[in-house]
Parts: C-alpha cells; structure tokens; sequence
C-alpha cells in the first residue's frame, strides 16, 4: 500500500478528488517523491526529470489524488500559476544540499505565495528539505530559516527532513498534510 492509499483511509473520505501541486526547483527531487508515494506496485524504476510538466491520478477506494508534478527549470516554472487554482494543497521541495540556489528556491516560494490565486487561500503548504543524505546537506531547521518560513502566517505549513530514495521524512510529511486535509473538511 502506497501513503496515497494510507493517506486516503486516513481522511475517510468519499468520492472526493484532491489537487496537489508539487512544485520545487529543478533536481530537488520532486519526481523522486510522488514515485514514493505511489502504491508501491505502480513505482518505477528509472526516474526522469520532469520536462514541462506531468499529471500523476491515484485512485483508492475512497479518494483519488491527481498530483501535478510541476517542472522546476527556469523557463518552465512561469507554467506554474496556471495550476494554482486547481489546487487544494502544495508540496515545495528543495534540494537541501544546494545552498546556491537557495537563494532562488526562495524567490520563486515568494513569487508563489504572492500570487493572486494563492495569497488569499489558506492551502496547506509542506515542504519536504530533501536529499538530507548528502554530505552537504543542510538541516531542516536552516532550510526553514533561509526560506523565511517563520513569515508565513496565513497558510498552515510544515517542513520535513527527506531523502526521497529511500523514502525517509515522507511518511511525516504525509501524515501532517492528511492532517490539514482533514481539518479543511470539517
């Protein structure tokens, strides 16, 4: 059983559709997540970056996801606000190893919460500081403080530590926006 499948027993919910964007720059392993999250009998081997853009539909009993799984390269990443109103919950993932770009993933996290279809919408918000298992990699905590999360104060949000391989910090990360889903519905 995939954590969609977990995640959709958990919320007990009927016939509902979810819409989440998975957004992040390039190689910061968003691809590597939803693979992840997928049951585990539909999980391919090879993982290609994402050009454009893809539409992963996961269907349980009770729930059926469809993840946009956004490309991060520069000249695509203007294609991300046409999804942003579809949208019932963002999963952001950064590249914790790449402090360089840090400084970009922050720019376009800005540029995202500042845009019209977002801003005014209490969406759930995790972000997943993958690729904790590189040598450079820097802690959750920073990543929080570099990105200026503490400023978010009208979405709920939480960050998780991951290594997207192996599928550590997913499970919390899952847990928390099943959470937030549930609370939404109520």
């Amino acid at each position: 059983m995939g954590l969609f499948d977990k995640l959709a027993g958990w919320l007990g919910l009927k016939k509902k559709e979810v819409h989440v964007l998975c957004l992040g720059l390039d190689n910061s392993g968003k691809t590597t997540i939803i693979n992840k999250l997928k049951p585990s009998n539909a999980q391919t081997q090879d993982i290609v970056p994402t050009i454009g853009f893809s539409i992963e539909k996961f269907k349980t009993s009770s729930l059926s996801f469809t993840v946009f799984d956004m490309s991060g390269q520069g000249k695509y990443r203007d294609l991300w606000e046409h999804y942003y109103k579809e949208g019932q919950a963002i999963i952001f993932v950064i590249d914790s190893s790449d402090k360089l770009r840090m400084v970009v993933a922050k720019e376009e996290l800005d540029t995202l919460l500042n845009h019209p279809d977002i801003k005014h919408r209490r969406l759930p918000i995790l972000f997943f500081a993958n690729k904790m298992d590189l040598r450079d990699a820097v802690s959750s905590v920073k990543v929080s403080q570099l990105l200026s999360l503490e400023n978010i104060k009208d979405k709920p949000w939480h960050i998780c530590a991951s290594d997207a391989l192996k599928g550590d910090g997913l499970q919390e990360g899952v847990d928390w926006l099943q959470d937030q889903m549930q609370a939404m519905k109520t």
